[in-house]
């Protein structure tokens, strides 16, 4: 089912993908921007055709598979580059349809302001399946937890909203309800004591590859990121250098405010929450631990978030501490760099 628009002979300089689970249409452009090359094909079928292809520059939308077709597309000498779904939809000029979608994103790769995605390694895709795994778990167990407490709260028994309090008070205070009640909160506990293992054990793992880590050793110490956050910032963003600065990286992580602004008159609003969730709530978990132990401390950074959370609250605080924490973590990786802990030393007046 191969579609094609334009001569066999003329070279393809830039192509555009449109993926789909197994199909792929191609938009190919020649050094003119004409479109050469137009086709509909199967996986096989595609990698055979740029494999007898000169080098070109080649876009991808960053979806599931991405990362791997990118390195096998890259092995072959091509240059290969991914762009957000989100940045194709305004190079679309028609009807959304597969051919649509590769004229647009091929249009995406030669626009001048266009920003790309990192292709990440395998190694790096193993160790996020492992980080993504472990959140599974984790946003499992804590709706398990709230299936209990509010089971018991029909029976007018409430608990406290911590994990521990259900896991430890849920069978206890299910005794005096009827039997079929109390062997559904046996069962349910029964389950949330498997979770807590299978999360014990991602936990272990994740911290003896932040161990041999050498990036995430470094960023561990940074006061307040762990190695579950070392681990995961290491294998989303690698060497951290697809960012200029920390800003930018802070920004792609969606921890910078909204802005709207116009005629001159700044507008800022909550925070854009872009990117990857899992990342950015890992480091907002990072900016509560700090923020928590902070009154016992003497450091610069410590004393910045307590006058931070002084000035605009515990939430914008806590907000505001994660982006500095996201701008520390990309200084560490892209400079390779080491946080050093400066003490606080208060001003002079004179």
């Amino acid at each position: 089912m191969d579609k094609i628009s334009a001569s066999r002979g003329t070279r393809v300089v830039a192509a555009g993908i449109d993926m789909a689970k197994s199909t792929f249409s191609v938009c190919g452009l020649d050094a003119a921007h004409g479109v050469a090359l137009e086709r509909t094909m199967n996986r096989a079928k595609l990698i055979e055709l740029f494999a007898t292809m000169p080098p070109c520059t080649i876009r991808l939308e960053a979806c599931s598979g991405a990362h791997q077709l990118a390195r096998e597309l890259a092995a072959f000498g091509h240059t290969v580059r991914m762009i957000a779904a989100k940045f194709v939809a305004p190079h679309r000029t028609s009807g959304k349809n597969d051919r649509n979608d590769a004229r647009a994103i091929v249009d995406a790769l030669i626009h001048p302001r266009t920003r790309f995605v990192a292709v990440k390694s395998e190694e790096q895709q193993a160790l996020l399946s492992l980080q993504r795994a472990r959140s599974g778990f984790v946003e499992e167990r804590t709706a398990l937890v709230n299936r209990m407490r509010g089971l018991l709260a029909e029976f007018g028994v409430t608990l406290p909203v911590r994990i521990e309090k259900v896991r430890h008070g849920a069978v206890r205070a299910a005794q005096r309800l009827p039997t079929l009640a109390r062997q559904v909160i046996e069962q349910l506990h029964a389950h949330l004591l498997i979770l807590d293992e299978r999360i014990g054990q991602y936990d272990r793992q994740l911290r003896e590859l932040a161990r041999h880590s050498e990036p995430a050793s470094r960023l561990t110490q940074v006061l307040g990121i762990g190695p579950i956050t070392a681990i995961t910032t290491v294998a989303t963003i690698g060497d951290g250098r697809a960012f200029k600065n920390g800003r930018q990286f802070s920004a792609w992580m969606g921890a910078v405010p909204r802005q709207y602004s116009t005629g001159g008159k700044t507008r800022l609003g909550s925070i854009t929450r872009h990117g990857d969730v899992c990342l950015r709530s890992l480091f907002v978990q990072c900016a509560k631990a700090l923020l928590a132990v902070a009154p016992r401390r003497n450091d610069r950074l410590s004393r910045w978030a307590l006058a931070v959370r002084a000035r605009r609250g515990f939430g914008k605080a806590v907000v505001a501490l994660a982006a500095k924490l996201a701008r520390i973590a990309w200084a560490i990786l892209a400079k390779g760099e080491r946080f050093h802990v400066q003490p606080f030393a208060p001003a002079v007046s004179c």
